[in-house]
Parts: C-alpha cells; sequence; structure tokens
C-alpha cells in the first residue's frame, strides 16, 4: 500500500536559456514535436502529481498563454513568476513555496526525463526532514559532463554535489522529491549570500546527512541547455520510439 500523500509538482521554467536563444523560448521549443514543458508536465502527470507549481520569469505572460492554450490533461497549473530571475535557480524553488504543503517533486523545464523515472518516482517517500534525488551512474552516457552537475554518493546517501567536483560517482537529473526542510536549506543560504542554488541547498542537507540518492538505472534523461544538446534529445528519442514499433 502507498500511503504518500497527494503530491505537489514543481516546475522550474524562468531561466532566459541564453544558450538556445536561436532556437525559440526555451521552455517552448519542441523536442521530437512536444514542447519541453508541455513534456515535462506530462512527466509530472506520471509521478502522480494532482497539482503543478510552474515558476517562471523570462517572457512569463507568452509561457504561461502557450501552456494554457495547448495543456488539456487532469493536472491543475499554479503558475508563479519569479522577479528575481537573473538569480540562481534555489530563488525559484523558494517562489514556489508558499504552494507547497507536503513533500514535492522538483524538476527542471528542460530535462528529458524516462517514463521508468517518474514511476520510480511515484512511489518514493523521503524521510521527513530531508530529501532525495534521484541519480545516473552511467556516466559514459552523459552527452556533455562538463556541464553536468556531478555528484559522490555513499550507501545511498548524498556527501557532495557540485559541477566543479572532481571526486564523483554519479550524476544529478535534475529530479528530487524533496520536503519543507529543501527549502529551508535553500532559503539559509539565500539570508547569508543574498543567492541561493538548487546544490547549495542539497549541500546543507548533505552536510547534515539527510539528503539521499536513488539510483535510475537503465533509464534515461537528457538536459536540454545548448543546439548540441537539443539535437542528441531529438535523436534519443527518435531511437527510442523506433526501438518500441519493432518489438
Amino acid at each position: 500500500m502507498n500511503d504518500r500523500p497527494k503530491r505537489i509538482g514543481i516546475i522550474l521554467a524562468a531561466g532566459i536559456g541564453a544558450r538556445l536563444k536561436k532556437s525559440g523560448i526555451k521552455p517552448l521549443i519542441p523536442v521530437d514535436n512536444i514542447g519541453l514543458l508541455l513534456r515535462t508536465i506530462h512527466s509530472h502527470e506520471i509521478a502522480g502529481c494532482e497539482t503543478i507549481v510552474i515558476v517562471l520569469g523570462w517572457l512569463a505572460k507568452e509561457i504561461k498563454n502557450d501552456i494554457v492554450s495547448k495543456y488539456s490533461g487532469r493536472v491543475h497549473l499554479q503558475f508563479v513568476e519569479n522577479s528575481k530571475f537573473h538569480l540562481s535557480n534555489g530563488i525559484s524553488v523558494l517562489c514556489a513555496r508558499p504552494y507547497v504543503k507536503e513533500d514535492f517533486l522538483l524538476t527542471m523545464a528542460d530535462h528529458i526525463l524516462d517514463e521508468g523515472i517518474m514511476k520510480l518516482v511515484n512511489t518514493h517517500i523521503s524521510q521527513k526532514d530531508g530529501a532525495t534525488l534521484c541519480v545516473d551512474y552511467k556516466l559514459d552516457t552523459i552527452f556533455d559532463m562538463e556541464d553536468a552537475t556531478k555528484v559522490f554518493a555513499e550507501n545511498q546517501a548524498i556527501k557532495f554535489i557540485g559541477k566543479k567536483i572532481t571526486d564523483y560517482n554519479c550524476i544529478d537529473t535534475g529530479v528530487f522529491i524533496g520536503t519543507d526542510s529543501l527549502m529551508d536549506a535553500i532559503e539559509r543560504v539565500y539570508q547569508e549570500k543574498g543567492d541561493a542554488s538548487l546544490s547549495e541547498g542539497v549541500q546543507v542537507l548533505a552536510d547534515a546527512g539527510k539528503m539521499r540518492a536513488i539510483d535510475i538505472g537503465g533509464c534515461y534523461w537528457q538536459d536540454v541547455d545548448t543546439p548540441e544538446m537539443l539535437s542528441h534529445a531529438e535523436k534519443l528519442l527518435c531511437a527510442r520510439t523506433h526501438n518500441r514499433k519493432i518489438r
């Protein structure tokens, strides 16, 4: 029996997406004929979310209007604006806080996610005062290792996270199952520095021994930050669709 409460989803979609500007408004850019943000909303549906808080910033009105006109699913969409979208992504997480009363699923709008990851997340419950990150140990499959957020985990406990760490054994997929403690950790960094990334909040929990890792196993995912990543994501999805057809 699954005792998990009704889960709220949070999707971060506030950034400018400067490296993909020539391709269009980043959250609306189609990958295999479906816009990135619409794909992410569908991923949250698979994960069992009944409400999704979408944090917008750059071109918020245009993005909201496009999604409202195209989305016909069952999930309630709550749009929130981050006026400080020029700061790190942790600020977008904090913008969603007033709408989150229980544990939550947190993802980025620009990540292509295997349904298998979302099914894994659907049944997972984080510890009450901590959070969980889905990680990928398949280092040889990472398209752009330099851009990836690296993680060192031991016995399912995250010890270190960051783009620049040199001792790592897995990669951050951008899929989190969080609790209010993750919000508290990001808020603490923000109060100290005037800015805060999600990874910095995760590191605070990791230092306290409250950040767990889930291995996504054979599932796939792809961050879409550059034209090269976009092209790779297209090829990845096309290959997956072809494999399903011939089985």
